[in-house]
């Protein structure tokens, strides 16, 4: 299972959401008024996990959403290539690439762990443990 079903007025700032079919982070929220013969509408702003695109979402308040399931796990750093680390996962000792966030390739290296989200079967590294 690789999301659950949400509502639109129970999204938050700050919370995840599917857009498409990109897992995205709520950045803003409006909602407007009911009108004479609808219902309130939510404009949710997002930014895309993966590929840091804007992406909105359009719909009434009491519309489902899906909503995906952040796997956080940890593993350790084996060897870096590049811009690409090969991680074992701590729990079950699979073997894996990743691509190593700009803002993380000081602190990563051979021998070091790491936390990573792993969602709808897409890995990215989090933190430096």
């Amino acid at each position: 299972m690789t999301e659950k079903v949400g509502e639109v007025k129970d999204l938050k700032v700050g919370s995840y959401v599917m857009i498409g079919d990109e897992p995205c982070k709520v950045v803003k929220i409006t909602k407007s008024k009911p009108g004479k013969h609808g219902s309130t509408k939510a404009r949710v702003e997002a930014v895309g996990i993966f590929d840091n695109k804007k992406r909105t979402l359009l719909k009434p308040t009491s519309a489902s959403c899906q909503i995906p399931i952040i796997l956080k796990k940890g593993a350790q750093v084996i060897s870096i290539t590049g811009n690409i680390a090969q991680l074992m996962d701590l729990g079950d000792y699979s073997m894996f690439e990743v691509e190593i966030p700009e803002d993380l390739k000081e602190k990563i290296h051979p021998g070091g762990e790491v936390e990573y989200w792993e969602i709808r079967n897409r890995k990215m590294i989090k933190q430096a443990k």
